[in-house]
């Protein structure tokens, strides 16, 4: 892979070089100009990045990230940086810079702005990863499988290109699992149910590989009594993995999909499944890469969760989960989110023994699958080693089942379960509140 970037590197013309910096001026806002210049170099933002505590070295310091990006906007948009370079640390745009730019923020930064949180005069840093990551993308510098992988929700709605007619076979066969399982043959996972309440939607990998997770999240609304439906064409995936790719025009392109099934279903709310870059890209850069305010709210199945047992709409026996569950905190979801509360709520009602990961909730460390960086498969061995941090702070808890509302999250725990050796087992919320449900229908039906 590093053969192929450097092909790409080889091939760019003076042309393409001046687009890619003319895209990354033009995505920097005021606010962004002016922290491209504020770093103070105090160091707390490596003590903050797990791939500095993973692998303490010059490169995965978050403000050297930073300084390979402010060099360049020093050398070509401010006067000290054409007339004194030297003096103010400005380099040109070329083919070494343009490589230290994908080095920094594709190969050691999974966006989640643990470093941002921490910083001495809070600088954005995603923010300008993201202007960063855009102008190599108008450079044709994202790596091939993380755009494949966009590629894929652009031509068939979903990110593994899943046919109509297997999706609904999908559908149609974990429905009759529901069935058995509750005990109910009325039990249904609609699909295009025209005025449905909610518009549910879900990450692909639950079809191909994850099916007991929609089957949980669809006895949770079984038993709630919740007027729901599934899409069967383009807008029931919640991903949208040009959140990493930066590229905006496409983002808004796989929203858009979202937003198309909710009018043409005529549902009134959107309800995004346990994913936490589905959910900030659909609830808040959603309306900001459309332009215009959406006329439905955006939820997170884990508030739909809180406010069933809150209401009183489901009733669960939390021993049924005997064993110690920690949380894992998805970045997306919680930091840039906005969601850490109600998985929490949801979890102490239950399970038994809930023990928290230090630290947790904002400041909690990725867990190294974030930003794109499970599609990349050039830089496993990087995200598997920054991913050790997580596997620390699992273990220090000594749970036996790790909840991880994400399902990008839920993959990486997985690789990180297998390379640190954790013997965990890595569920939803969903599957938790799904096992610890109590229904006079399940007592006639469950040991």
């Amino acid at each position: 892979m590093a053969v192929d970037l450097e092909l790409k590197l080889a091939a760019l013309t003076e042309a393409t070089l001046a687009k890619g910096l003319a895209v990354f001026r033009q995505h920097l806002q005021g606010a962004e100009v002016s922290y491209l210049n504020a770093c103070v170099r105090c160091g707390l933002c490596a003590d903050s990045c797990h791939y500095h505590r993973a692998e303490p070295e010059l490169e995965n310091v978050p403000a050297r990230k930073l300084d390979h990006i402010a060099a360049v906007f020093r050398a070509h948009c401010t006067p000290a940086g054409r007339m004194l370079p030297g003096l103010v640390g400005a380099k040109r745009w070329d083919r070494d810079m343009v490589r230290a730019w994908v080095d920094a923020v594709f190969g050691r930064c999974s966006l989640c702005g643990r470093c941002s949180i921490n910083c001495t005069i809070g600088i954005p840093m995603p923010s300008l990863f993201r202007a960063a990551r855009r102008a190599l993308g108008a450079m044709g510098l994202v790596p091939d499988d993380l755009q494949a992988t966009v590629e894929n929700s652009l031509q068939h709605g979903n990110n593994m290109a899943i046919e109509r007619e297997e999706w609904v076979e999908t559908l149609e066969w974990i429905e009759e699992e529901l069935q058995a399982e509750t005990g109910d043959p009325g039990a249904r996972i609609p699909i295009d149910q025209q005025g449905a309440r909610c518009l549910f939607t879900v990450n692909p990998r639950e079809a191909k590989f994850f099916p007991l997770s929609l089957q949980a999240s669809a006895k949770v609304f079984w038993a709630a009594g919740e007027d729901w439906t599934l899409a069967s064409d383009a807008g029931w995936d919640l991903t949208n993995y040009a959140l990493f790719t930066c590229e905006d025009d496409q983002a808004a392109a796989i929203v858009k999909n979202l937003t198309d099934a909710m009018t043409r279903l005529g549902c009134q709310v959107l309800v995004i499944g346990e994913c936490g870059h589905g959910y900030q890209s659909a609830r808040w850069m959603g309306p900001e890469w459309l332009k215009q305010a959406f006329p439905f709210p955006v939820v997170s199945i884990l508030e739909l969760m809180d406010e069933y047992l809150e209401e009183g709409r489901i009733h669960v026996d939390p021993t049924r989960n005997p064993h110690p569950v920690t949380l894992h905190d998805p970045c997306n979801l919680v930091r840039h989110g906005g969601i850490s509360e109600p998985q929490r709520r949801v979890l102490r009602r239950s399970v038994s023994n809930l023990v928290e990961m230090a630290p947790k909730g904002l400041e909690n460390y990725c867990c190294g699958g974030g930003g794109g960086q499970l599609a990349m498969g050039q830089y496993r061995h990087r995200r598997l080693k920054a991913g050790g941090i997580k596997a620390n702070q699992i273990r220090a808890t000594g749970a036996r089942i790790v909840a991880a509302p994400c399902h990008n999250c839920i993959d990486q725990l997985g690789e990180l379960n297998k390379e640190y050796q954790l013997k965990v087992q890595i569920k939803t919320v969903a599957e938790l509140v799904a096992a610890a449900l109590v229904t006079p229908l399940l007592a006639e039906v469950q040991p």
